[in-house]
């Protein structure tokens, strides 16, 4: 169970006006977003407020929802259609413990992130949604359940799944793992299973 969050700092200060307007914007009420997103209304204020903080995967479904993808709601916007994204120092915006940085262009189909996944960190978090998934281990070694089975995989190796398959992530040395991950932003009628209601709360 998870501690009060009252008067909890906010560390993605621009995302919770975001969340709010685009909701608005798409002209879904509080209680609509939530269930499409497998949340309770009180846990969507929270984050519209500042009062939560998003995981990963509660921002990839409400950027499904919405019609956006993470890296705008986070405020990462590089020149529309700019087929270049220079690398750097990982200065990554972190989201329930998870670090992730905008490596591909925006408004595409696919969304691609370079993570960061600390040990210990949103590792017994269940994910299904609409969409395929496709990471790549860069440095450390992670762990990777599809349904029934785990991997655990090291740098070099990938995994690609159908994300409607029940998945978790998790880092299994405790300094961590690196890793590129892409996704589609598949939009469905099938958008409303994201997050996996009733497989995780949070």
């Amino acid at each position: 169970m998870n501690p009060p969050d009252e008067g909890a700092p906010d560390e993605l200060p621009g995302v919770a006006p975001r969340l709010r307007d685009l909701r608005r914007a798409r002209g879904l009420t509080l209680e609509t977003a939530a269930g499409r997103a497998g949340l309770s209304p009180a846990h969507l204020s929270r984050l519209e407020t500042g009062r939560r903080q998003p995981s990963l995967p509660m921002l990839l479904g409400l950027a499904r929802i919405y019609g956006t993808t993470v890296s705008e709601l986070l405020g990462e916007q590089p020149p529309e259609r700019d087929a270049i994204v220079r690398g750097g120092a990982f200065e990554g915006t972190e989201a329930d413990g998870w670090m992730y940085r905008q490596a591909g262009g925006s408004g595409r189909a696919m969304q691609a992130l370079r993570v960061r996944v600390p040990y210990g960190a949103q590792g017994d978090l269940v994910r299904v949604h609409p969409g395929e998934e496709w990471l790549y281990v860069l440095e450390g070694r992670l762990r990777v359940g599809l349904g029934d089975t785990v991997h655990d995989l090291g740098p070099g190796d990938s995994a690609h799944f159908d994300s409607l398959t029940p998945h978790r992530i998790a880092a299994v040395d405790r300094c961590g793992a690196e890793l590129l991950f892409v996704h589609s932003l598949l939009q469905s009628p099938a958008a409303e299973l994201c997050l996996g209601s009733g497989l995780h709360a949070r």
